[in-house]
């Protein structure tokens, strides 16, 4: 059984590594990942020795937190904590701010001749210049009580983690100066002034409020750019439509989405998002789908066609029917492949779990180490003290256990904005050492949709057989044949006894006599005699065309060939696939010269014909067998298994059910050009992470030495300890600004549709000047979180039609409908709700 939880409690990847450590050692755990980006764990284990409460109780044994999650609401839920987490830390920053300040200027100000007090000037009054430091440092310590908390906690159960570092480090400064103001009190109380004069300078107090206020900056910032990586999955769930026009007993009736029910017909106007995936059953119009599949050009929809929820309607009233709501929809779907997908971990972030897991314990020792050192080559007591609270704050493992989490859940996040759902991250780093990838032919290079091109004909009843024989057969190529007979007119004969032998041919009785229809193989294994068609049949081929036979008993009918186009993308992306070093093999079904005709076409560079569907995980095993690290890509039941067999299996997102469950990453749009974008993306993404992980180990490895005051003897270089915290904050910041540079990845443009140029551009035209005259941007005041902007949307949203987007950072709304809204009832829907529209204006779509 696979276990989703969310985790509190952790603070750097020491804490993640612990978690995974302790839980991987319950008896019935598989295999366990826990991200410290999305505070989640996801467990694989037995049921019949284990259940979830026991895993939860572990956690807690390891000294953190774990609950199940709110499936239904999961994504949302994460999202509110990180904003909660983020604005909380703003808040502890501000006021830690205002103690700190004023703390600093009294410690440091006189050393660049800053004016203070009297009262705190001169040996006679050290006592009071402690104590009032003391007293600005208090509050500080504790607004951030949480680092010294978890801290001690962590190391109390001896998984020390980077707020026990913080927690020493800074706690060592604060006892320090509370040892320093004793001191300074019995020199006093002693006359003895040489000791007051010692103490007086040596308090550390604005040392370790500034360490605990550099740090909750440092977090903010870090926590503010990791909520940026999570973008994709916001985007995803804010295109699901809240409601849903029902049409019962001949009205309509607006009802909230939850209530929509399979069967349900739903009536959806122009400018609506589809709220459910469903079938068209009246009506016509155009639907951008770019959202969904990444396809930027609106797709004509009329009756039959499926539409995919959260794609938006452009133009006409439809009315369709719900055929998968809830959890089931293709939105659902992809939000929760994203979420699992980023959970996941790639084997490359293993090092660095590995390495975070006994870091803390062996900086704790290095700092130790580094304070008797010094101490015992005769430095003071106050240097070696701020060497060890040095080594302790600069070395938080923070970055190392960002670096992967970061630009995978970027990486997987660009994909699926653009109709590439990868489902794990292990997948994603397989895919960039890829260098083969082996292409079914039908419906992955060739359209899937083949026509009746040739027709030889030997007896009057060819037509009337084949389409007998086909009708129950659910063969593309059995499609073809009877749209051929449909066009013809041409009446079907009652058949007794059909059978069809996969990827061969369909054989049945019809008036007692035996009839056949197939490929070559299948008509020899008949028993049927080819020498008459032999030299027809090698001449469609040559031209690329699939011919079948048809004969009954042992005389044949006729031939029928059909040829399936190769799609408009898929010569351009092969060319990609092989710029980027990976050897392209086409395996078809085909007859051998029918599939050389089609490489000639499209330019693989291998060819493996006369393939059966069970044998197409043979020639992906073969390939492996040869050292290769092999993708597969096909879109039918017949790939599954082949699809399961490879290293990285690629289901095409027209597809069937069973293909894409069975591939490990999902093309949304049915685009060859995907497959070598996938790949791009897969490379970029590694290269983040080498590079996260590289500038990691770099900065531990150098700032380590300097803060253990390596290069003092020889240099004088001594890290202040405030220094230290400023740069272990700056590492963390910067790994995931890196990371979020993947956001500007660019995708090789696709093939967007096969109308005319001209025809593309005028509809694309009309759509945006209909946008333009239809939206507006209203400036509100007053909105201060995320709830502020839940209120908002939907007292917008309730006006029938209009769709909405409400930006928290920028104070306004982009309303957007079909029709004209007058200001007035704009006005009136925001301030029921409690804001205050500064102005409303028409709003450009850039």
């Amino acid at each position: 059984m696979k276990q989703d939880f969310d985790v509190q409690g952790m603070s750097c990847a020491a804490c993640s590594s612990r978690i995974e450590k302790s839980v991987s050692q319950l008896d019935g755990v598989e295999q366990v990942s826990v991200n410290l980006l999305t505070n989640h764990m996801q467990v694989n284990y037995d049921e019949s020795k284990l259940d979830d409460q026991k895993i939860i109780d572990c956690v807690v044994k390891a000294g953190y937190g774990a609950t199940l999650p709110n499936a239904s609401n999961s994504v949302k839920k994460s999202e509110v904590i990180k904003e909660d987490e983020a604005e909380g830390m703003k808040k502890r920053f501000i006021a830690s701010l205002i103690f700190m300040l004023p703390l600093f200027y009294i410690s440091m100000g006189h050393m660049v001749g800053l004016p203070l007090p009297s009262i705190l000037l001169g040996h006679e009054n050290a006592l009071i210049f402690a104590f009032t430091q003391f007293l600005l440092c208090l509050p500080v310590l504790i607004i951030n009580q949480k680092y010294f908390i978890n801290g001690f906690k962590a190391l109390f159960h001896r998984s020390p983690n980077m707020d026990s570092l913080i927690a020493i480090g800074s706690g060592a400064s604060f006892v320090y100066g509370i040892y320093a103001i004793y001191m300074l009190g019995y020199g006093l109380g002693h006359m003895d002034m040489a000791i007051v004069e010692r103490y007086h300078m040596e308090l550390y107090f604005e040392g370790a409020a500034m360490i605990l206020t550099l740090i909750t900056l440092g977090k903010y910032l870090e926590t503010k750019s990791k909520g940026k990586t999570s973008e994709a999955i916001q985007k995803l769930m804010s295109l699901s439509a809240k409601e849903a026009i029902l049409f019962k007993d001949g009205q309509e009736i607006s009802v909230p989405i939850e209530e929509v029910k399979v069967g349900d017909i739903i009536v959806l106007k122009p400018g609506m998002s589809v709220p459910v995936d469903g079938v068209v059953i009246e009506g016509n119009s155009s639907f951008d789908e770019s959202a969904i599949t990444g396809e930027s050009m609106p797709v004509a929809k009329g009756n039959g066609d499926r539409l995919t929820c959260a794609t938006i309607n452009l133009e006409g009233t439809v009315k369709f029917e719900a055929t998968k709501v809830g959890s089931e929809t293709t939105l659902a779907q992809m939000i929760k492949l994203v979420e699992e997908a980023s959970s996941s971990k790639a084997p490359i972030a293993k090092l660095a779990d590995q390495i975070s897991g006994i870091f803390v314990p062996v900086v704790i020792i290095i700092s130790l180490i580094s304070f008797i050192v010094w101490m015992a080559v005769g430095q003071t007591f106050e240097f070696a003290l701020s060497i060890a609270i040095s080594v302790l704050v600069i070395s938080c493992p923070c970055a190392l256990g960002l670096a992967t989490p970061v630009a995978i859940m970027v990486g997987m996040g660009k994909g699926a904005s653009n109709g590439i759902l990868i489902k794990s991250s292990e997948a994603l780093e397989l895919a960039h050492k890829v260098k083969t990838v082996l292409l079914d032919k039908t419906g992955t290079i060739t359209s899937g949709h083949p026509s009746v091109s040739d027709i030889i004909s030997f007896d009057d009843d060819l037509l009337s057989v084949a389409v007998s024989l086909e009708k129950s057969s659910e063969h593309p190529l059995a499609k073809a044949i009877m749209d051929k007979a449909k066009e013809e007119n041409v009446s079907e004969l009652e058949i007794h006894d059909f059978e069809a032998v996969f990827g061969k041919g369909v054989k049945g009785v019809i008036d007692g006599h035996t009839v056949y229809g197939g490929n070559a193989s299948f008509m020899k294994e008949s028993g049927i005699d080819l020498n008459k068609v032999d030299d027809e049949m090698q001449r469609l081929a040559n031209e690329g065309k699939t011919p079948l036979v048809f004969a009954r008993d042992d005389k044949i009918l006729g031939i029928i060939a059909c040829l399936d186009t190769i799609k408009e993308s898929s010569v351009e992306a092969i060319a990609k696939l092989q710029q980027q070093g990976i050897k392209v093999v086409m395996v078809t079904g085909d007859h051998q010269k029918s599939a050389l005709a089609i490489q000639k076409q499209c330019g693989v560079d291998e060819v493996i014909a006369e393939v059966l569907p069970s044998e197409k995980a043979d020639v992906v095993k073969r390939y492996q067998k040869e050292g290769h690290l092999v993708a597969m890509v096909g879109d039918g039941i017949n790939d599954a298994l082949a699809l399961t067999s490879a290293d990285v299996g690629i289901a095409i997102g027209a597809g069937s059910d069973i293909a894409l469950e069975s591939a490990q990453i999902v093309l949304m749009k049915d685009d060859l050009m995907d497959v070598s974008n996938m790949f791009k993306l897969s490379k970029a993404t590694m290269r983040n992470i080498k590079e996260n992980l590289f500038w990691a180990f770099i900065y531990n490895a150098t700032l380590i030495p300097l803060a253990a005051g390596v290069f003092f003897p020889l240099f004088g270089w001594k890290l202040n300890p405030m220094i230290g915290a400023a740069a272990m904050s700056f590492s963390s910041v910067s790994v995931v600004t890196n990371a979020l540079r993947l956001r500007r990845f660019k995708f090789d443009a696709r093939h967007e549709s096969s109308k005319d140029e001209k025809i593309v551009k005028a509809e694309v035209k009309i759509v945006k000047e209909e946008k333009k005259m239809n939206q507006k941007l209203v400036k509100i005041e007053g909105m201060m979180c995320m709830n502020c902007v839940r209120h908002v949307e939907k007292a917008l949203k309730s006006i029938d039609g209009v769709s909405v987007e409400v930006s928290l950072d920028e104070h306004h709304a982009i309303v957007t409908s079909p029709q004209k809204i007058s200001d007035d009832l704009l006005k009136a829907k925001v301030e029921e709700e409690g804001y205050k529209v500064v102005s409303i204006e028409p709003y450009e779509s850039r």
